[in-house]
């Protein structure tokens, strides 16, 4: 039920703010304590950053068949005492100036935490500035209430 009323919300606000000349590309979905709460209007101004969301929103975005990747940027040892299910490693010192061979498209939805929040918002950062359009940094494992696993 908590679902179908924050579609209803979310459609009737998106209804409502196409009445300017904006379109669906440019609408993002920001989450709050119980799901999306609200909406706003990301301008394509190419500034590369990134975009800060909690993680229950990251949950739902994980429950999306939308070619998303979860990306942990702790270090090794880290990730091998638990991560994410299906998450892949990325550790943030590894990451420069150049694109990641583990990330080929730019504009892939890009799901990234760390073991606090720390790592996460630098790495979050470096790939913005590389040039990827979609990263969204959801903070760290310490806080994730979701499944975790061991490879």
């Amino acid at each position: 039920m908590k679902r179908f009323i924050t579609f209803c919300l979310i459609t009737t606000l998106l209804i409502l703010s196409g009445c300017g000349n904006k379109n669906d590309d440019n609408v993002s979905v920001i989450g709050g304590a119980d799901g999306p709460t609200s909406i706003y209007l990301k301008e394509n101004d190419d500034s590369g950053n990134y975009t800060q969301i909690d993680q229950e929103t990251a949950k739902l975005m994980m429950e999306l068949d939308d070619g998303h990747v979860i990306v942990d940027v702790r270090r090794e040892d880290e990730y091998a005492k638990g991560h994410i299910p299906g998450a892949i490693l990325i550790p943030n010192e590894s990451i420069g100036t150049e694109q990641p061979s583990e990330l080929p498209d730019l504009d892939q939805i890009i799901l990234v935490y760390c073991r606090s929040g720390r790592r996460s918002k630098e790495a979050s950062q470096k790939l913005a500035d590389i040039g990827y359009t979609n990263v969204y940094e959801f903070g760290g494992i310490v806080d994730w209430t979701g499944e975790i696993v061991t490879d």
